[in-house]
Formats: C-alpha cells, sequence, structure tokens
C-alpha cells in the first residue's frame, strides 16, 4: 500500500513538473538570451503575423534615473528577465529592481551604492543571471569589480555569498608572482552576465583596451558561496597550451583577450561556449608577435572544470579591434542530410562561423586567404592569412571603392572623396598606418546585441555597414623614464588617448558621435562634473576609481590647461629606436591611435552609400540568406523622398514561433516588428527614448507580452530611463 501510495505520488508529481515545463499559460525570460543556448527564441504564437499591428503599451516602469541630459551619459542597455512573472532588469546608475510582469508594479529595488561609503561606478549592464534552488532564489549581476548575489524575493543581499553579499571579480586574474603585475588596481567589470551551469556562475569581463588592460581570464564562481571554482587564461603563461603564439614573456604586459559579450551553456555535454577580444594594445601588435592564442577566438570549455576542448581562432594577431562581439549562438541545423548540434558566431566583420558543437569542425569550409598589405608599422609583424568561412556571404560590407563613396550631394561627394584619396585602403585588412587607414568593422558588422535563431535553423541577424578612420601617431611618452609617465599629460596618453586619442578630438565635435571632443571640455563642464565623470564613469567611458587621486588629478589637471589644442603641438616621441622601454607593466606602445573615428560626411551621415544598417535571414542549413531588408532610417532624408537607409544599430532581435522578429537598436528611436519570412515589416512603435538594448516574450495567465529597455543616449540622442511593455488589448 505504502509502495502504491508512493508510486501515485511519483507520478503525480512528475506529471506536473512536465505540465509546468510547458505551461500553455506561462512562459518566462529566465535568462540573457532568453535561454542558456543563446537563441533569443520563443515558442509563443499569441502575437503573430495576422495580429501585432495591434500592439498596445500594456505598462512602463519608470526607472527614476532619466536626468534629461544627453549624449556620452549613462545608459540603460539591459536585456532584462522574467522567472515566475516576475520582471527583472537594472537601471542606468547600476540598480537592481524586481516589478510585476503583467502591471510594471515595483516590488523592489537594490542600490548597491544606498548602504555604502563606496564612490558609485558606472558602466553598461546588459543583463542578470537567474539561480534556484529550492526557496533560494538569487539574482547575481555585477557592479564595478564586485559581482553581488541578490536575494530574488526580497532584494537584499545573500549575506553568506562572498563578502556581505558580493565577491571581488579580481579573484584568478593573477598577481605579482604569476602574471608580474597588481591587478587590483585595474579595471575589470562585467558588462554582460555570465551563463549559470549547476552551482556555477560562469563569466567573462571587460577589461581596458589600453597598455594598462588585465588579463581577460575566463572564470566560475560558485553561486552558493563566491568562491572562485576554476580559471582558463586566454594570455597562456609559460609552459600552458598557446604560450608560444606571443612573444616569450608578452603574459607579463598583454591584457585584454577577454570575453565581454557573454557565453552560452551546453547543459547535456557540459560545455560552456566563449567568444574573446582582441588583446592590448588595439591596432599596434609589435611587441606581441605570433598569431595570440586565445584572443579572437571561439572557446569550447568544460562548463565544471574550465579545461579547453576546442578552439577556433578567427582572427590571427589582430591589429583592427576585431572583437568577437556576441554571444555565440547554440543551433541544431540539417547539414549534409543529417541534424547536428552546432554554434554559431558572428563577427564584427560580417561573417558567421558554423561549427561542430562538439569538435569545433567548420560545417563550411574555412579557407586561409592571403591578406599582408604593404605597409606595417615599424615593428610590427602582421600575420599572413586569416580564416574567411566560405559560407554564409557577409553580411556587411567588405569591399570599398570610389563608386563605394555617398553621392547623396555632390558636396557630400566631394567632402568624402577627398579623405578616400588621401588614406590608406588595401582591402579588408589594410593595416594601421600614420598617414590614416580606412577599415570596415570597428563597430561591427555584428555587435552585442547578439543574434535570433529558430529550431529549424535560421539566423536572424542585425548588422552596421560603417567606415572607419585611424590615424596613428607615435607615442610620446615612449622611452620616456617614469618620472616623465607620471604626468597628466602620459596619464592622459596610457588612460584615455585610445577613445579620445592624443589630440583630445575624440571622435569628432558633432553630437552623433559617441567619444566627445575634451579640447575645450572646460567650457562645459566644472572641474567637479569632471572628477565625478572619471571617478564614476558614463556610458562606454569605464569609472578611473583605480588610479589613484593624484593620478586622476593630473589628468584633469592637463585637461583643462587652457584650450589650445594638441594636434597643434610636436609629438615627435624623441628616439627612432623602437626596442622596449624596460618596463613590462603598464605596457607603452611606440604608436596610440587618434580615437574612435568614424568617416562621416561634413553633414554627420555615414560616408559610404547606403544601406548604412541591415537585418538579415540566414539559412544556416544551406548557408544562402533568406532576405535582407534596412534596419532604421532617418526621417529627414526619408522626407526627401530617399528610401529608408538603415541606421547604425546597438541591441539585439528576438525571434518567435509567431512568425516574428522583434529589434529596436536604431537611430530612429524606433521599435519594430519583421515578418520573420519575408523581411517585411508589420509594425512599428516609436519609443520614449532610443531602444538600445534587446527585447523580450514572455507569457503571464495567457497573456503574452514583448518589452525593451528605452535608455537612450547613444549617438548624441535624448536619454531615457524606462521600460515599455507591449501587449494585444
Amino acid at each position: 500500500m505504502k509502495l502504491h501510495t508512493l508510486s501515485v505520488l511519483a507520478v503525480t508529481l512528475l506529471f506536473t513538473a512536465c505540465q509546468s515545463a510547458i505551461d500553455p499559460l506561462n512562459r518566462d525570460w529566465p535568462a540573457y538570451g532568453g535561454n542558456k543556448a543563446g537563441n533569443r527564441y520563443a515558442d509563443l504564437t499569441q502575437i503573430n503575423k495576422t495580429n501585432v499591428d495591434s500592439l498596445q503599451v500594456a505598462w512602463i516602469y519608470d526607472s527614476g534615473d532619466n536626468d534629461g541630459t544627453t549624449g556620452w551619459t549613462r545608459m540603460v542597455e539591459c536585456q532584462p528577465i522574467v522567472v515566475n512573472g516576475i520582471f527583472y532588469g537594472t537601471t542606468a546608475t547600476m540598480k537592481l529592481f524586481a516589478v510585476d510582469g503583467v502591471t510594471g508594479k515595483e516590488l523592489w529595488k537594490f542600490d548597491p551604492f544606498g548602504q555604502s561609503d563606496k564612490k558609485p561606478v558606472f558602466h553598461p549592464i546588459r543583463g542578470v543571471a537567474y539561480w534556484e534552488d529550492g526557496d533560494d532564489k538569487r539574482i547575481l549581476y555585477g557592479v564595478g569589480p564586485v559581482l553581488y548575489a541578490i536575494d530574488a524575493t526580497t532584494g537584499k543581499k545573500v549575506t553568506g555569498f562572498g563578502d556581505d553579499g558580493g565577491t571581488s571579480l579580481y579573484q584568478g586574474l593573477g598577481d605579482l608572482d604569476s602574471i608580474g603585475r597588481d591587478v587590483s588596481k585595474l579595471l575589470v567589470d562585467l558588462t554582460t552576465p555570465g551563463v549559470v551551469y549547476r552551482d556555477l556562475l560562469i563569466i567573462g569581463s571587460r577589461v581596458s583596451e589600453g597598455g594598462d588592460a588585465a588579463p581577460g581570464y575566463i572564470r566560475a564562481f560558485n553561486i552558493r558561496t563566491g568562491e572562485l571554482a576554476w580559471t582558463f587564461r586566454t594570455i597562456p603563461l609559460p609552459g600552458e597550451e598557446g604560450y608560444e603564439s606571443w612573444a616569450p614573456g608578452a603574459y607579463k604586459k598583454m591584457g585584454g583577450a577577454n570575453n565581454w559579450a557573454g557565453l552560452v551553456v551546453d547543459e547535456k555535454r557540459g560545455m560552456v561556449y566563449a567568444g574573446t577580444g582582441s588583446p592590448s594594445v588595439d591596432f599596434y601588435g609589435g611587441d606581441r608577435e605570433g598569431q595570440n592564442l586565445f584572443a579572437n577566438s571561439v572557446l569550447a570549455l568544460d562548463a565544471g572544470t574550465g579545461k579547453r576542448i576546442w578552439h577556433f581562432q578567427t582572427v590571427h594577431h589582430d591589429l583592427w579591434d576585431l572583437d568577437l562581439p556576441t554571444p555565440p549562438n547554440l543551433m541544431t541545423v540539417t547539414h549534409n542530410g543529417r541534424k547536428i548540434d552546432a554554434v554559431a558566431q558572428a563577427t564584427k566583420d560580417g561573417y558567421v562561423f558554423l561549427f561542430d558543437r562538439e569538435t569545433g569542425e567548420p560545417l563550411f569550409p574555412v579557407e586561409e586567404v592571403p591578406v599582408q598589405g604593404s605597409y606595417a608599422l615599424p615593428g610590427e609583424h602582421p600575420w599572413p592569412t586569416q580564416p574567411r568561412p566560405t559560407k554564409p556571404r557577409p553580411f556587411a560590407m567588405q569591399v570599398l571603392t570610389e563608386d563605394s563613396l555617398t553621392n547623396r550631394t555632390p558636396e557630400a561627394r566631394a567632402y568624402v572623396l577627398d579623405r578616400f584619396r588621401n588614406s590608406r585602403y588595401e582591402g579588408r585588412y589594410t593595416n594601421p598606418s600614420m598617414e590614416g587607414t580606412l577599415f570596415f568593422a570597428f563597430g561591427g558588422g555584428a555587435e552585442w546585441g547578439g543574434n535570433a535563431a529558430t529550431p529549424d535553423g535560421i539566423l536572424y541577424q542585425n548588422s552596421n555597414n560603417m567606415l572607419w578612420w585611424l590615424q596613428m601617431r607615435e607615442n610620446p611618452n615612449y622611452g620616456q623614464t617614469a618620472a616623465a609617465r607620471s604626468t597628466g599629460q602620459a596619464l592622459f596618453n596610457t588612460n584615455c588617448a585610445s577613445c579620445h586619442a592624443i589630440s583630445k578630438e575624440g571622435a569628432g565635435s558633432t553630437a552623433a558621435q559617441a567619444i566627445p571632443n575634451l579640447w575645450n571640455v572646460g567650457d562645459r563642464l566644472t572641474r567637479k562634473q569632471i572628477t565625478a565623470l572619471v571617478e564614476s564613469g558614463s556610458g562606454r567611458m569605464p569609472s578611473f576609481q583605480h588610479l589613484e587621486r593624484q593620478e586622476r588629478e593630473a589628468i584633469i589637471d592637463y585637461l583643462l590647461q587652457g584650450n589650445k589644442p594638441d594636434a597643434e603641438r610636436d609629438f615627435h616621441a624623441g628616439p627612432a629606436d623602437l626596442a622596449n622601454t624596460g618596463a613590462d607593466f603598464p605596457y607603452i606602445p611606440p604608436y596610440l591611435n587618434n580615437g574612435n573615428i568614424q568617416f562621416r560626411d561634413q553633414e554627420n551621415y555615414p560616408a559610404i552609400k547606403p544601406p548604412w544598417g541591415l537585418l538579415n535571414a540566414i539559412d544556416m542549413n544551406t548557408g544562402e540568406y533568406l532576405w535582407q531588408v534596412p534596419l532604421g532610417e532617418y526621417p529627414e532624408l526619408r522626407a526627401q523622398g530617399i528610401p529608408p537607409t538603415g541606421t547604425e544599430n546597438h541591441g539585439g532581435p528576438v525571434v518567435t514561433a509567431g512568425g516574428l522578429v522583434f529589434i529596436a537598436a536604431t537611430y530612429d528611436e524606433k521599435i519594430r516588428s519583421f515578418d520573420r519570412d519575408t523581411g517585411e515589416i508589420l509594425w512599428e512603435h516609436q519609443l520614449p527614448a532610443g531602444g538600445f538594448a534587446t527585447p523580450i516574450t514572455y507569457m503571464i495567465d495567457g497573456k503574452q507580452y514583448v518589452a525593451i529597455a528605452a535608455g537612450g543616449a547613444r549617438y548624441g540622442l535624448k536619454s531615457g530611463g524606462t521600460y515599455v511593455a507591449f501587449a494585444l488589448p
């Protein structure tokens, strides 16, 4: 009798569990990317092609962090999650919140700086992670160099995790004995959440891209305790695989090779997949001669131990900042007549690599193509070939000719033609130069919003066609003594010039540029305001609290010492000898770049012909495109009778079983729904601020919602602090 009762109970529990798993009335969005495979796919059909044009605003949650400022201010790039009907997200000032997924009513909010004497740090947060074991339910997210565990029910810190609810993100990155530097004074934070595997949170990190970069190791932390569980070193130490692909001792002074875009996990196989970025420093690799494993690589690791299973490097010896900018996407495709579990990786330069998930074998052939140009900076050793998949064809522009340049107006064409003819361009992998080099892909191609995939193997990828102008200059710090390198100008060159340029000109003076001109910053901001920005960070700009106060003050003094542009000064570094300065860290390269400068015409439109932004549907079973359509528009150009041009876009898509692709991401601040079979726009809505994030969709009590963060602030547009949810009437 007892056995029978237990059997009935077991069957009942099993049925209840299965019913819950396929509950037709409730469907969560429990992880960044929708699931641990990163598919951004929802098996929901209530909102579909026939009724999507009836979508209405269901609720708006105002995070309270919209200060009304514009330009390079704090952004909200978070793709929220929904678990058990509760909607979790973050604000522009790093707060974590929970709201009711039906009404948007706030349930709790956690402020990491509210009960602390720590100075705030601000950086993008693109999502959070969720873990539960019975009644123990936790949200995990990073704020500066701290990983927090927050009780998902109460919004309070889980005091048994790490040190009173937070654990240091410096763990596992090495020390003076192992890598020759003190990482605790370097920039390390999380912009993209990790992925949960059993009781582990596996993470990448954001680090500096300059000579002061920390190593970008991939690590796992125990979710219950906050203790470090394992580390995979993406810049190998002596005796480790890949060490010989660097110059001897490079690990002592080089950083980066970090996963900042996010990871995915195959729980059945116990494998985690990550794409890594470029090694430091961007655009010059003379002191890191070699292929530079495991930078710019797709990595498959044992999720329980961190042991490498396979890797594939998508760029050898990166000189172009070609980070892998999206999380991998775990798909199932039909290849040569059989189903294969695969992993797709999109790139900044417009390629999609497709690999067998277990072995790393490319499913479409990859060719090593000769690319070395006729010029390289002194001391540089470019890699002679680069990998190129034979399918699919690139989703972003690859070849630049005079015919590619804008003809929007005669004046615009003349303006850009002059720079084109006075710059270097020798194809996709033209090496950085002193004259100025034109190249694609610095800002994508693909970007951090990721892509979406259906169960039948169709990949939806948004992309940018943007041209960049890069000019290298001799580094005035190179070869100087340590004392000389501690001056404000030298500290600016080491910590700030990779974005703002040695000349302080940023990415140009126009409002739509992401990196501001600092020539006359004292005319716009007070010393107190500049100090606050340097300490806390803002938007893409990181906090510089890892510098000593005197060092920060020296940089500010340098910024405020008159308004004479540094471009008018003599920047010759002095010694022609390019030998290493003798100091390992921070690494002082002989050359620095002129900042992040897009190639635009005199009216700030892209210098090339449109489309400037695309949404692509790619059949990964065959490697062929189903369609490509412009994504976004400039309303003023449309008013002139110009067809939709597409715009630069940051944020990603979501695809549904209802036949729809939802995406915002564009300069015109709209969210749209596309027919996933044809690319036709079926619905669009003007957001209160730009939706530079990835939307989600979920169902509660039989009602389907689509929601997105309207954070704005990118491209010089107005900032916002709201989350907007839509539903059918």
